[in-house]
């Protein structure tokens, strides 16, 4: 069964030649012009498997999309937009994205991105953290990590995170107490460097760590070990 990938630009051009890319590669393909438009087709047919959103769009901007579709659904989502400066990076992957990738690009090179978003979703139960690992068991609601069900809860509630988190946190409760690097991190996680910054590691740790954390000012799971990276430490 082919994988839908629902693609948010408002270029006619863009969304064309995506549209016959991804479907070369067996995807299957929804477009959308505008952020209004994906949104009212997410709460309308569900949530697809994949989607590619761009930032300069008319009307509202593809940031408040990936919010908009962060309030329901860990759907992986690749930016793809001309604004290549770092503060709209980090801001987009704020938001909610998985991947960033600017214009112009090649087809080829989105392919690349989504493979990899599949590739970390089919490893992620291969990860090496136990089948299930509490990581905080202070208090009546234990923050609790099963792996095998793909799942993060808090006591009785589920933790949604998205799949860039999820397998960032089953790397470091693969190996808890041990200090992973930012690089190390980025080739697990990511399988390669971003743009050769590892600042893609400190977003998306913030991210995380507002979700699991009781305090994120004062974290105590996901800790930060100044100069070497970040360690996870189970209470």
């Amino acid at each position: 069964m082919s994988l839908n990938v629902l693609i948010v630009e408002d270029d006619d051009r863009i969304r064309a030649s995506l549209r016959l890319a991804l479907e070369d590669e067996g995807y299957g393909v929804e477009e959308a012009a505008s952020a209004e438009a994906a949104l009212a087709r997410i709460g309308s047919h569900g949530t697809p498997d994949m989607m590619i959103v761009d930032l300069m769009l008319g009307g509202m901007d593809g940031f408040s999309c990936i919010r908009g579709v962060r309030q329901s659904s860990d759907v992986p989502i690749v930016v793809v937009s001309a604004r290549a400066d770092t503060h709209d990076v980090v801001a987009a992957l704020e938001a909610g994205a998985d991947d960033y990738v600017t214009k112009p690009f090649e087809i080829k090179e989105i392919t690349a991105r989504l493979r990899a978003l599949r590739r970390r979703a089919a490893v992620t139960s291969q990860a090496s953290a136990p089948a299930e690992l509490v990581l905080e068991s202070d208090g009546e609601d234990p923050l609790v990590l099963s792996v095998d069900a793909g799942t993060v809860r808090r006591g009785d509630h589920p933790v949604h995170l998205t799949l860039t988190e999820f397998r960032l946190l089953c790397e470091l409760a693969g190996e808890p107490g041990r200090v992973l690097s930012r690089t190390a991190l980025l080739a697990r996680v990511w399988d390669r460097g971003f743009f050769g910054d590892e600042r893609i590691v400190d977003v998306h740790v913030r991210r995380l760590r507002t979700k699991i954390e009781r305090d994120p000012a004062a974290p105590s799971v996901v800790v930060t070990v100044r100069g070497l990276g970040y360690r996870l430490d189970v209470h």
